[in-house]
């Protein structure tokens, strides 16, 4: 490891106590449940809103999951402005839409529907109506916003992000191809709407690959360094009952490969090319929140190696034609 490394390390783990003790006095807050999207009315009735944004993707739109709750809008005399253009990786010109028709239309809330981009574009949104002279640019890093957002509903359709009670928001700007964070206790959502029904009708694949990546975002993905609570996962679980903490979190990573292999999610990503890895893993290593308490902290290095072990690598059949289902590792 160099020193530039160490450095960062040190840096990270001093962030990470320093957060960690601060906390009890700093804004931090959970968001309020409101049992089904039934309940979201009343709630926006008693903050006086009767002119209500939902920020959705259109995917999310076109399946008609949030038919439910424009229904009931409507039935309470709450008129809903319906934003379904969110990508996957929300933009800057997301955000700008989406704020354009919230003031256009004298929206007075923002109510998030579906994954993490969906939350993410909201959150943005309602920071850039409270800071309308400071663009997202600037607000990239932590407690940068500093206003409290008009009133936030997360409604989420997928696990995985946990945006709903998060203060981070991604963005990228697609004119120079840079995504970032910004980090705020403001852009935690003031109410989340945890109702399963609205997961009833995702497509398979979604269903599976968002509940994996909650999966991994709360047991870690690998390493010898959380090997202790893998191995005590492994063993609650009744996946293991070695008495070897290295043997029962191998137990355990395997059983997880083969929940991988039953929902049909590919180990490889198409797309990544070897001459651009250098510049990915610089970038994720430049996105990496030191908030996140992970047991390993990776630099570039190691970020290069993680990206040729999923990358998808042409390979040549009998007939000289490329086939694409080899790793680089």
């Amino acid at each position: 490891m160099s020193q530039v490394n160490v450095f960062k390390k040190l840096f990270c783990r001093v962030f990470q106590l320093g957060m960690r003790i601060a906390l009890p006095f700093l804004p931090y807050r959970e968001p309020k449940l409101i049992e089904g999207v039934g309940g979201v009315p009343a709630v926006l009735q008693a903050h006086n809103i009767d002119c209500v944004m939902l920020v959705t993707d259109a995917g999310v739109h076109g399946l008609g999951l949030t038919a439910h709750l424009e229904e009931e809008l409507k039935a309470a005399n709450i008129r809903c402005v319906v934003y379904d253009g969110t990508v996957a990786n929300p933009t800057v010109a997301n955000v700008e839409q989406a704020r354009m028709l919230y003031l256009e239309n004298g929206c007075q809330g923002l109510i998030a529907f579906g994954g993490g981009s969906s939350m993410d574009c909201a959150k943005a949104v309602g920071a850039r109506i409270v800071r309308p002279k400071k663009p997202l640019a600037k607000m990239e890093g932590l407690l940068q916003v500093m206003h409290r957002l008009p009133l936030l509903i997360a409604v989420p359709t997928t696990a995985g992000t946990g945006s709903e009670t998060t203060l981070a928001a991604v963005i990228t700007d697609e004119k120079i191809h840079h995504k970032y964070p910004i980090n705020d206790f403001s852009l935690i959502p003031h109410y989340a709407v945890l109702d399963p029904d609205v997961t009833l009708n995702l497509p398979r694949q979604l269903t599976a690959t968002t509940g994996m990546d909650a999966l991994t975002h709360a047991v870690e993905a690998y390493g010898s360094a959380a090997w202790k609570k893998l191995a005590e996962l492994a063993r609650a679980t009744g996946v293991s009952t070695d008495a070897s903490d290295e043997v029962a979190a191998k137990e355990f990573i395997a059983y997880i490969d083969a929940m991988n292999a039953a929902m049909d999610i590919p180990e490889t990503l198409p797309g990544i090319r070897t001459e651009d890895i250098p510049q990915l893993a610089r970038y994720a290593d430049h996105e990496a929140n030191p908030l996140y308490p992970v047991p390993v902290l990776w630099g570039p290095d190691q970020l290069e190696k993680m990206y040729k072990q999923v990358q998808e690598v042409a390979t040549h059949d009998g007939n000289g034609d490329p086939s694409h289902s080899q790793t680089a590792a």
